[in-house]
């Protein structure tokens, strides 16, 4: 598989790009850093702009489900949150051929609040059968600002116990849903995978089903409480996440959790976003077929 390349065009671009980008984009280096390491590439024929362009999200590849598709209806709603910020708010998207009842699947968005990516992950949820619901951690600063940048250094802003406690909020919100047939998934993607993880093990009489895609675990002292089964996936050029993964495993072994662990060989983090030049499709699509078929296993049945 070829970590490279975006809707089947190839970036010949060096990896060193690409572990730049995922330390800007998780906080670790600068976006001046960042945008002074890609520089250097230039002394290797790389411009500066075509950088940029593969590595920074186009939210127009991402639309994979439009919509107006008629076999969905998509819509906001907003939904009490205590403990957090008081009240959150969300992008629900229900089959239209749902009329009784049907599992109940959260989205969760990276580190930068509900971008067009993340929107279109819960229509793709919801053409398959459940009932999504993406919420936006920045619905009390005014939602996704319109650019991943600016998403980013609001939600850093802001208290993470009360997004913690937002998410939470929302899987309640979503299990209670009037549609609902009483089982919840969750999908989350990096920080999202995050929020996946903390979420079965926080709330596990809540969770039924739960799928982090490059997420980091749990704090140690509450994964012994994980009671839904995993589906966990890595890329396998993420060091960050992956030095995280062998103290996270002996937990769940020692506990004898259900989880399955797919390592994708050759490809970044955040290979599942489409609309950037991590994006990688074969191991893209694998992964979410995989997911699809865990959620109809656990949560249909």
């Amino acid at each position: 598989m070829d970590a490279n390349k975006d809707n089947g065009k190839r970036y010949p671009i060096p990896q060193e790009a690409f572990d730049w980008y995922d330390e800007y984009a998780h906080g670790i280096i600068s976006r001046r850093e960042f945008l002074s390491r890609l520089s250097t590439l230039t002394a290797l024929g790389f411009s500066l702009s075509v950088l940029t362009s593969a590595l920074l999200p186009n939210y127009a590849l991402a639309e994979q489900v439009s919509f107006n598709d008629p076999d969905i209806r998509a819509e906001y709603a907003t939904f009490p949150s205590p403990d957090g910020h008081g009240e959150g708010r969300g992008y629900l998207v229900t089959p239209t051929a749902v009329t009784e009842s049907a599992p109940v699947v959260l989205v969760v968005h990276e580190n930068r609040g509900l971008n067009p990516y993340v929107k279109d992950v819960a229509r793709r949820v919801a053409k398959a059968g459940f009932i999504a619901f993406a919420p936006d951690a920045l619905h009390t600063l005014g939602g996704y600002p319109g650019n991943d940048d600016k998403g980013r250094e609001l939600q850093s802003s802001m208290d993470r116990e009360k997004i913690e406690q937002d998410f939470i909020a929302a899987a309640r919100f979503l299990n209670d849903h009037p549609l609902s047939n009483g089982k919840l998934g969750v999908v989350g993607f990096c920080f999202g995978g995050y929020i996946t993880n903390m979420l079965a093990a926080r709330v596990p009489d809540l969770v039924d089903a739960a799928v982090p895609f490059y997420g980091t675990p749990a704090a140690k002292e509450l994964r012994g409480d994980i009671k839904a089964p995993l589906l966990i996936h890595l890329a396998g050029l993420d060091e960050r996440v992956n030095a995280t993964w062998p103290d996270y495993e002996a937990d769940l072994k020692a506990g004898d959790k259900q989880y399955q662990m797919h390592l994708y060989e050759g490809v970044n983090h955040g290979f599942h976003n489409d609309s950037t030049g991590r994006y990688d499709e074969a191991a893209a699509e694998l992964a979410w077929s995989r997911t699809l078929e865990f959620f109809k296993q656990h949560l249909m049945s």
